[in-house]
């Protein structure tokens, strides 16, 4: 059997949907498995031993060179790969025009996706066959991922605990192994205080005040700090300051090179942003703060995480900006992030 998995973007949703891998795999043993994926986030899935084939869709480049022939030759060749296989079912967790697109170019008949009512775009509903209606309690990203590529098989995923992985190097394990034998005896955290949007972060004095308390609890302890621009640098530069001693800043790392050491250290703390759902991916236990975003919804889950959300009325608003953004980060506590911590660093 020969499936097709259409989810180009972005980071944290794919990292949703890695466990359908491992699903795929347990329902079809000897299944093949495409997927078709943005070049920037083509890291989550190299290397995978699941995966048979990645297709890569420039299209944030290839909008930028629409005018060179070599850009269309590359469109066209994209278009072919997708028309020359046999694909028994094409799966479409995307649920936009651009994905709809892209899988009604394959010979495939058989291709799900979501309804109405779930979809970022409804035009996409023209592309896909069958349109797999969620119950209440499918409220996790996975589940509603999952419910979709299971529907074919007739089975459930109900009581399965599935797996993701990312692959990294023997360089970037080898990088990692070298930046932890600097470091002190104790427990090793890492923080990423940063994420896109406003309404998803923290106060730096919250992040000082957590960071103080970690490392008085525990003798050697180590905090590392994160960061994805020049911005993030410096609020993680001044986090640290204030901190004190057992704070690191790291250097820049590359997705790969920041999922080998996520793998080797003891626990990874942030809010709603990508270095969280990474070190959840690859099986390090997480504390995490939602505000604006809904924790049940998209935040890691099992017993190896703490989820932290506003105890505010208007929690899971989905807004980026809010005039009671202040009140809302110091609605979290450190307090509250610590017991998480401590419940992990000590159970784990």
């Amino acid at each position: 059997m020969k499936v097709l998995i259409v989810k180009t973007s972005a980071l944290g949703d794919i990292l949703h949907a890695l466990p359908v891998l491992d699903y795929l795999h347990r329902v079809s043993p000897g299944i093949k498995i495409d997927w078709v994926v943005e070049e920037c986030n083509r890291e989550l899935l190299d290397g995978n031993p699941l995966l048979n084939k990645i297709l890569l869709f420039r299209s944030r480049i290839w909008r930028n060179k629409l005018y060179l022939p070599d850009t269309w030759k590359e469109i066209i060749y994209f278009y072919r790969q997708l028309h020359e296989e046999a694909y028994d079912y094409v799966f479409d967790i995307q649920g936009n025009l651009k994905s709809g697109m892209i899988s009604s170019k394959t010979k495939c008949n058989e291709i799900f996706g979501f309804t109405r009512e779930e979809l970022q775009e409804s035009v996409n509903l023209l592309f896909t066959k069958y349109h797999i209606s969620m119950h209440p309690d499918d409220h996790h990203i996975t589940d509603k991922i999952l419910k979709i590529v299971k529907a074919p098989f007739g089975g459930n995923f109900d009581g399965i605990s599935l797996k993701s992985s990312i692959a990294t190097s023997h360089d970037d394990n080898k990088n990692a192994e070298v930046l932890l034998s600097t470091l002190r005896k104790g427990p090793i955290v890492l923080f990423h205080c940063g994420t896109t949007w406003q309404t998803k972060l923290w106060t730096n004095t919250n992040w000082i005040e957590l960071g103080r308390r970690i490392l008085s609890r525990y003798a050697d302890a180590n905090i590392l700090y994160s960061w994805g621009d020049r911005i993030e640098l410096n609020t993680v530069t001044t986090i640290a300051r204030a901190t004190g001693p057992g704070t690191r800043i790291l250097e820049g790392y590359s997705l790969k090179g920041l999922c080998a050491l996520l793998k080797k250290i003891d626990l990874v703390v942030g809010g709603d942003t990508g270095p969280v759902h990474l070190a959840a991916s690859v099986g390090t236990p997480t504390v995490s703060l939602y505000r604006s975003s809904d924790g049940m919804r998209s935040g890691p889950r099992g017993n190896r995480h703490v989820i932290i959300q506003t105890p505010l009325d208007c929690a899971c608003c989905y807004k980026t900006s809010c005039a009671r953004d202040e009140e809302c980060r110091n609605s979290i506590t450190p307090e509250m992030l610590l017991k998480g911590c401590v419940y992990l660093l000590e159970r784990y």
